[in-house]
């Protein structure tokens, strides 16, 4: 116990101790993607506006009498999905594309992960601004509750900081996770409720309902941790819940609980490999 929090100790000191180079990380992060760009930091708005609005147009035909206010309810969906893509993305890149530094410097490793994964919710926390001109836009009614979108997006990072360390130590030893990221987070989308909602095709309370698509909502329901954080998310903004969900103080527990469960994992992984990337970098 007392090794373990000595272990705890150091790390927190080691963390406070290169703070200033992790801000630095996410402010050069921040400023390369929009470098050279006309419009710089309006993209963050501009770009899940217009993917809202495609989706809109391609979608509203099958599912928009099905779901109140779509509007709202795809952008948040969209911009959640996005930010856990983005991130977890370029933490893959954040061991081996600091391999220069890594070798010249004795710095923390993780570092360099967690500054991809804050860029990231830097970007995410620009593009709420698209979320509130869509929520004028369509009359959502602003409550306190609203405020409470905090929760999940807490959640959400801490997962993505796990997931994007676990990502990270794993690509320096095998590159070609890399290209199949690309497919699992494609996939990783559509089994997601974006555009879509549950309520299409899973029906628990229809007792001769498609046993195909009962077993396809559940494993949505109980596995896919976007769900989770993105239910969530809407019921805060718009109180979307389906009268089958569980109480979203439940879910909230559940993306807690997921989130330092792949924290967790996340850590371990990185700190036990950590040691050997200067021989594959």
């Amino acid at each position: 116990m007392k090794h373990g929090l000595q272990t705890v100790g150091n790390w927190l000191d080691r963390f406070v101790k290169y703070w200033d180079l992790l801000v630095l990380l996410v402010q050069r992060d921040v400023k390369l993607k929009y470098r050279r760009s006309f419009l710089g930091y309006l993209w963050s708005v501009l770009n899940p506006l217009l993917s809202m609005l495609v989706m809109v147009v391609v979608f509203s035909t099958m599912f928009k009498r099905s779901i109140e206010n779509y509007p709202v309810y795809l952008i948040c969906g969209n911009i959640l999905f996005s930010f856990m893509r983005e991130a977890t993305t370029q933490a893959m890149n954040s061991v081996i594309g600091n391999a220069a530094l890594l070798k010249k410097a004795s710095v923390p490793r993780y570092i360099f992960t967690l500054s991809k994964v804050t860029s990231s919710a830097v970007n995410f926390v620009l593009s709420l601004g698209a979320l509130l001109i869509v929520m004028i836009a369509t009359r959502v009614h602003f409550q306190w509750m609203n405020l409470l979108i905090v929760v999940p997006i807490i959640e959400l990072y801490i997962f993505c900081v796990g997931l994007g360390m676990l990502l990270a130590a794993v690509t320096v030893f095998f590159r070609d996770i890399k290209n199949i990221w690309s497919v699992v987070t494609l996939a990783w989308m559509y089994l997601t409720p974006i555009f879509y909602s549950l309520e299409s095709f899973y029906k628990p309370e229809i007792a001769n309902a498609n046993l195909a698509s009962n077993t396809l909502g559940l494993f949505i329901r109980r596995f896919n941790p976007m769900y989770v954080y993105i239910q969530q998310f809407r019921y805060f903004v718009i109180q979307y819940s389906p009268v089958w969900e569980v109480p979203t103080s439940v879910l909230m527990w559940r993306g807690a609980l997921i989130s330092l469960g792949m924290l967790l994992i996340g850590a371990v992984v990185f700190r036990r490999t950590e040691n050997k990337f200067i021989l594959y970098i």
